[in-house]
């Protein structure tokens, strides 16, 4: 038990020290968010001064942006993590892993919280800086925020750790990243209200888990939601709970050609 905690550990420190070294990744990962809240938010705001979508009640459409960009921000980071697989398979990293004595578990653990914790701190950064652009935010929400992020990068860092681990090219996991995401991101109702869709979509919005974790964020920092807080938490819960299984499952079969 001793060595599977210190080897989490390590994995854990490892991805937040190459994130932490990749400076024009961190500042590319705050500047996109900050700018769809500007030029997006704000310049729909004008458009729309309100807007209820079928919520409980009225309210601005900057406010309402805020947990959709948050999580938008949390999501990508989250799901480009599995990118980082294949970058170890290309350069050996990957095959000292997989012969080391230690826990396959513990080694993809430690790299999807690593991954995760470095996408939360992203969305804790776009949170802090989106507070002043619509103050109306409710902050004491943040700590059910915290938790929705958690539980959506530990999500979409194991998704994204399944299929970096089944792809050989890093080009091919870019198209089958730019393929999925922005359906996921369009259908979890981060920018217009999951109840304006039509039947099809939210049928299918229903089945994403960013979905679930938007609307949480939104309801702990506006009060208006589609599902209820609880509803949404159990769902982030039992996705996350699959991707992880499922991730340490492919990732115990990983092997090097």
């Amino acid at each position: 038990m001793k060595r599977f905690i210190r080897t989490v550990h390590i994995m854990w420190y490892r991805q937040i020290k190459r994130f932490l070294r990749a400076k024009s990744r961190v500042i590319g990962s705050i500047v996109q968010p900050i700018f769809w809240l500007i030029f997006f938010g704000l310049g729909f705001s004008g458009t729309f001064r309100t807007m209820s979508g079928g919520m409980n009640r009225n309210i601005d459409y900057l406010p309402f942006l805020v947990p959709g960009v948050v999580m938008m921000s949390v999501f990508f980071g989250s799901f480009m993590s599995g990118i980082s697989v294949i970058w170890d398979r290309e350069f050996g990293f990957l095959k000292e892993v997989l012969v080391a004595p230690v826990s396959r578990d513990a080694t993809i653990l430690g790299r999807a919280l690593g991954d995760s914790t470095t996408s939360v701190i992203r969305g804790i950064l776009i949170l802090s800086l989106a507070s002043a652009l619509a103050p109306s935010i409710n902050l004491a929400g943040i700590p059910v925020v915290l938790v929705s992020m958690i539980l959506v990068a530990l999500s979409f860092t194991s998704f994204g750790i399944i299929i970096g681990s089944k792809m050989r090219s890093m080009e091919g996991f870019q198209l089958i990243n730019t393929f999925l995401s922005m359906p996921i991101l369009f259908l979890s109702g981060a920018f217009y209200p999951v109840q304006t869709m039509p039947t099809w979509m939210r049928a299918i919005a229903m089945i994403n888990p960013l979905t679930y974790g938007v609307d949480a964020a939104r309801i702990a920092l506006t009060g208006t939601g589609v599902n209820s807080l609880i509803a949404d938490i159990i769902m982030l819960l039992v996705t996350s709970s699959i991707f992880v299984s499922i991730s340490a499952w492919v990732f115990r079969r990983t092997t090097i050609e």
